[in-house]
């Protein structure tokens, strides 16, 4: 559903038209479009991400789902992805459940983030909380997932390991929330059928 405001919020199955940022041949491999995202940030100033993340935060936060969650899948940033210290601090605040990815060979183990301060780089230095695993995946409300790019019908480019891709399909009813900038936003993506797909992107 696209807002009247500027900002994508396409849920399936109903789709609407959202401006997008194009590629002029898509027959573009993978890893060219991710260095045509790469390129994309880097034209921007520092100043510019911020105002575009707290855009896209404030966006989230609209979403009554964002609200009526009691647990939640977020991410460490790296940076370059919309940064969700705060969403991360808002939750927990709120007395909810928030799961942080932890990556376990070629698969994401999901764990509690109780303390931010106890987070701890690993694999590709990504911040990982230390407790045990989460695996009461059933329990999950809302997914909040990083990507390099989506399309405004919910497809997503990773970074090519497919972590997500693993994981999305066991999160059952799960409402899957791409977050991005708005540059991140593709006309299209070159798709395979292991690709998970969002329920929703917001930027």
């Amino acid at each position: 559903m696209q807002q009247s405001f500027k900002y994508l919020c396409t849920r399936k199955p109903e789709m609407q038209t959202a401006p997008a940022a194009t590629l002029s041949d898509m027959d573009l491999t993978k890893q060219d479009i991710r260095l045509h995202v790469r390129r994309l940030k880097q034209q921007c100033t520092p100043q510019q991400l911020i105002q575009l993340s707290n855009d896209a935060l404030a966006h989230l936060r609209q979403l009554p789902e964002w609200h009526a969650a009691a647990t939640i899948l977020l991410y460490a940033a790296l940076p370059d992805e919309v940064p969700t210290r705060s969403l991360i601090e808002e939750a927990m605040a709120e007395g909810r459940t928030v799961l942080l990815p932890v990556v376990q060979g070629d698969e994401l183990e999901l764990r509690i983030c109780d303390d931010l301060d106890d987070l701890r780089p690993g694999a590709f230095n990504v911040f990982e909380p230390q407790g045990k695993a989460f695996t009461r995946f059933e329990d999950i409300d809302l997914a909040i997932i990083p990507g390099v790019a989506f399309t405004p019908d919910g497809e997503r480019l990773g970074r090519g390991r497919g972590y997500y891709d693993r994981l999305l399909p066991m999160l059952g009813t799960a409402l899957k929330v791409g977050l991005c900038w708005p540059f991140q936003l593709l006309d299209e993506l070159p798709c395979e059928p292991h690709d998970a797909i969002m329920d929703l992107v917001v930027c």
